[in-house]
């Protein structure tokens, strides 16, 4: 169960949340909603206790099951497979590898002591649920969509999405009576969030989900908690049934503040006119100021239109015809290679889209072409003239500590005032310019990232995932502005809305490295994979 009451939050620079109230029992499934930066994630933490709020009170019973936005495992043994860290949740992990040892202890010395040391774990891990738990970890990975043969492999084996997706099982395995959920959709392939929606409408616990996943909230949600403003408000019903009931509520607000604002200004005129004759009629005037005063403080604030990004894309410099050729290339991380012998050439304004199922090394190539890691064999080389610009799902290129203004400085030589508009063109203005890394939203940090794109002023990007995290408006604006672009582009994405309006030219089929001629029929191929 979750109570809330009074709560108020900030991050610097910024007041997230004033005087928010709102109670999830058990068995109760809300969606949390509202722009980018409006501090949906950030109250999430405060929830999780992981963060502290301003004021207010806040209490959570039971145990609390929280996957943040980026829940990439942090303090944890890369070298852990991933079954074995979706055991670590109930603590089975450390337990199995005791058993092991004393088994191994009582195949060398079989005396009453090591009898009795044995048959005593193998009780507790058999009561503990032990012997189950290895089948029901590979399942929960199996319906997340983690290839089967992927899960005895190690964390660092594995690829960002498939990462995601251990970290979301572990949670889910552990069990909870409060399932706090930021984006748990993102890098899931259509097979991997159904079954999700399928897990949360059984859930018996009290959830909250963030998420822009239209399907999720209508799926899964009985209750809408908006912020927008400093503001948050409630809507019983699916996400559809509040978006109907908050455009007949704005509806309302519009006409109120038309109707309010008409009377204060005849108000207002009729105390001025007042005011230059009689001396009685001036003391009506100062009663009707009063009126104004009082209209002024009750008057209904005009809604907000959703708003629209109009983002450019710089032209890019010339560059020679071939952008990018790679031959051969081959990447494994200690077992099997994830793809082998891939061999392609993009050549200047080509877009080509990267598709394959999660672990089939999308993001691995893309990370080798930008330099990022090497290949284990094979060559790649770019073009004459091309500069390389590289968006990395994780955000990997922002420091926490470092300003958003600071970021903008490292990535360009324009002056402060050009960056600060570039900024402003994907909505991040005022204050946000001098807030750390560390305090932006998901969505916030894409933005960033893709701004020091645009300051960069590059003539091939290399774009992995660049419309996770984003709200509707921003991933429109965003999916624009690649699309008009006349650069080079070499993409990772599952979403399908993005691809079409970016209209690639062909196809990279991974792991096995094929090259298709773009056709419509792909495009349902892009949410599976």
């Amino acid at each position: 169960m979750i109570q809330v009451r009074e709560l108020e939050l900030e991050v610097p620079g910024k007041r997230l949340l004033t005087g928010a109230s709102f109670t999830i029992p058990a068995g109760e499934k809300a969606g949390l909603v509202g722009p980018n930066g409006a501090g949906k994630s950030t109250l999430l933490k405060v929830l999780a206790g992981q963060a502290d709020p301003v004021r207010g009170l806040v209490a959570v019973k039971g145990a609390v099951g929280h996957v943040p936005q980026d829940p990439r495992p942090r303090g944890v043994d890369l070298a852990t497979h991933a079954v074995a860290h979706v055991l670590s949740a109930k603590g089975l992990d450390h337990a199995a590898q005791e058993l092991d040892r004393l088994r191994d202890r009582l195949e060398s010395q079989h005396d009453d002591a090591a009898v009795h040391a044995f048959a005593e774990a193998e009780e507790s891990f058999r009561a503990a649920g032990g012997y189950s738990a290895d089948s029901e970890s590979r399942r929960l990975l199996a319906g997340l969509g983690l290839a089967l043969d992927r899960a005895d492999l190690p964390l660092s084996a594995l690829s960002g999405g498939e990462r995601r997706r251990v970290e979301m099982a572990r949670v889910l395995f552990g069990g909870s009576d409060v399932l706090l959920l930021d984006e748990p959709t993102n890098h899931l392939d259509k097979d991997a969030k159904a079954w999700l929606m399928a897990f949360l409408r059984t859930y018996r616990g009290a959830l909250l989900v963030v998420s822009h996943d239209l399907e999720l909230l209508d799926s899964a949600i009985t209750r809408v908690l908006h912020i927008d403003r400093g503001r948050l408000r409630e809507y019983r019903g699916t996400y559809s049934q509040y978006r109907k009931a908050r455009q007949l509520e704005e509806a309302r607000m519009a006409k109120t503040a038309v109707r309010q604002e008409a009377e204060i200004r005849r108000l207002t005129t009729l105390a001025d006119v007042m005011r230059r004759q009689t001396a009685k009629r001036a003391k009506t005037a100062k009663s009707l100021d009063k009126r104004v005063a009082r209209l002024r403080t009750e008057q209904v604030a005009a809604p907000k239109r959703e708003k629209k990004y109009a983002i450019k894309f710089p032209d890019p410099p010339h560059s020679g015809k071939l952008a990018l050729e790679a031959q051969a290339l081959t990447k494994g991380y200690g077992g099997p290679p994830v793809f082998q012998d891939i061999s392609f050439r993009v050549e200047k304004g080509e877009r080509l889209l990267v598709m394959g199922f999660n672990g089939a090394g999308k993001t691995s190539l893309l990370r080798i072409l930008a330099g990022q890691t090497a290949a284990d064999s094979g060559t790649h080389r770019s073009g004459t003239g091309v500069s390389m610009g590289y968006y990395a799902q994780e955000h990997e290129g922002l420091t926490p500590d470092r300003t958003v203004l600071e970021h903008m400085l490292e990535a360009s030589t324009e002056i402060e005032p050009r960056l600060r508009a570039l900024l402003g063109m994907f909505g991040l203005t005022g204050d946000v310019a001098s807030r750390e890394a560390r305090h932006l939203s998901g969505g916030e940090k894409t933005k960033l990232a893709l701004t020091q794109l645009v300051a960069g002023r590059h003539n091939l990007l290399l774009l992995d995932e660049p419309t996770n995290n984003l709200d509707p408006p921003s991933r429109a604006g965003v999916g624009e502005a690649l699309a008009a672009w006349p650069g080079t582009m070499i993409v990772v994405s599952h979403d399908p809305e993005f691809v079409e309006r970016l209209r690639p030219q062909r196809a990279l089929l991974m792991p096995e490295g094929q090259l298709e001629f773009w056709e419509e029929g792909l495009l349902d191929l892009v949410a599976l994979a």
